[in-house]
């Protein structure tokens, strides 16, 4: 971690306070007793076949093709739940994502739910928040995926949605100045009426109500299912590809396209932010990766190779219908906070601020 995140402070010995409040707060996950941990899983898997019992699933998991997702559906199997998968496409999934999820479903034998959004809506959003110069064009996406995994856990009355977050490879805390609150739908509804008058017709957005109903009323509960485990990230990758013909990616969430060009190109390019950094951190502190080796692959570009990073230029000005030009004048343009447009984010803190006074006072 370094200065491209606005607040970060350093101590004397030259720990960050990122990493600081991480072991203050996530530290029992990674140092936890195994018989502890293994007890807390056992209980808690006891409750999701409670709560499912005599319905089709007992649990959703939102698969995206990536390691962690697909490792919580592999223990949620050998654990005896009965998952549904869900995956949200929203048009950039890789031909080796999309391999990835068939094998693992079909090795497992499980139905899969695919909410594939209307690609002509999905872009002239993407297209609007390219125009507002906003820094998390992936809450599009982030926002999306959301909601269709509170929509299947409705429709199926599950209560639990088990996540493939977990805090032993990425419990540091995501940087204020380097993402932007994921329930924000007035944001995106403000930028698409902004930028190109774009109407939200079909895209399955969720704000801050919109979760209150969820989680509060509804009870509907997402779990960071691979904290229940002593997960390393390298082992389950290593388990995957040996068992269910995994292959797996050069970076963190790169399965989709675009997520790969954002956090390999745009992001350094436009805003000066390395997610690596942060990726990196989380696995350093929890023992799976040295310093070191962070320190060297950090030398080279968020890219397997310049090869692989010119196709997807070549890409990602095809399918959004840009020139050279529009790239490279949308990397001049200075970036613009999300709040500069209308945002419910103040009202989620505020009601967050509430919902947790009453609950704990």
């Amino acid at each position: 971690m370094d200065t491209t995140v606005s607040d970060i402070s350093f101590d004397k010995e030259g720990i960050c306070n990122y990493c600081e409040e991480f072991l203050e707060k996530a530290g029992f996950i990674i140092n936890e007793n195994l018989i502890d941990k293994q007890t807390r899983l056992d209980n808690f898997i006891s409750i999701i076949k409670k709560t499912g019992k005599g319905k089709k699933y007992d649990c959703i998991v939102g698969v995206s093709g990536g390691v962690d997702s697909s490792w919580v559906l592999v223990k949620a199997v050998e654990y005896g739940l009965r998952p549904l998968p869900v995956h949200m496409d929203n048009g950039w999934n890789s031909e080796l994502a999309q391999n990835n999820i068939s094998n693992l479903v079909n090795e497992l034998g499980l139905d899969l739910y695919t909410h594939v959004i209307d690609w002509g809506e999905y872009r002239g959003l993407m297209q609007a928040f390219f125009e507002a110069d906003v820094i998390d064009v992936e809450l599009l996406y982030d926002n999306a995926m959301l909601a269709v995994n509170f929509q299947q856990a409705a429709r199926f009355g599950i209560k639990h949605i088990l996540s493939g977050y977990n805090k032993v490879t990425e419990g540091l805390l995501m940087p204020r100045n380097w993402s932007w609150h994921k329930y924000d739908l007035q944001n995106i509804k403000s930028i698409a009426k902004r930028f190109g008058g774009i109407k939200v017709n079909t895209f399955p957005g969720i704000g801050t109500l919109g979760r209150v109903w969820y989680e509060v009323i509804n009870g509907k509960q997402w779990v960071s299912f691979l904290d229940y485990f002593d997960y390393n990230k390298f082992e389950a990758m290593d388990e995957l590809t040996k068992r269910f013909k995994y292959k797996p990616y050069s970076h963190k969430h790169y399965e989709s396209i675009f997520t790969r060009f954002y956090q390999g190109f745009i992001l350094p390019q436009k805003f000066g932010i390395d997610k690596r950094r942060l990726h990196y951190s989380t696995l350093i502190i929890s023992g799976q990766l040295s310093r070191e080796a962070a320190l060297n692959d950090l030398k080279g570009i968020p890219y397997s190779d310049d090869n692989l990073l010119e196709e997807d230029i070549l890409y990602f000005l095809k399918k959004m219908g840009w020139s050279k030009e529009n790239l490279e004048s949308y990397l001049r343009r200075p970036g613009v906070e999300h709040d500069v447009y209308p945002s419910e984010r103040l009202f989620y803190e505020k009601l967050s601020k509430l919902y947790f006074k009453l609950k704990f006072n």
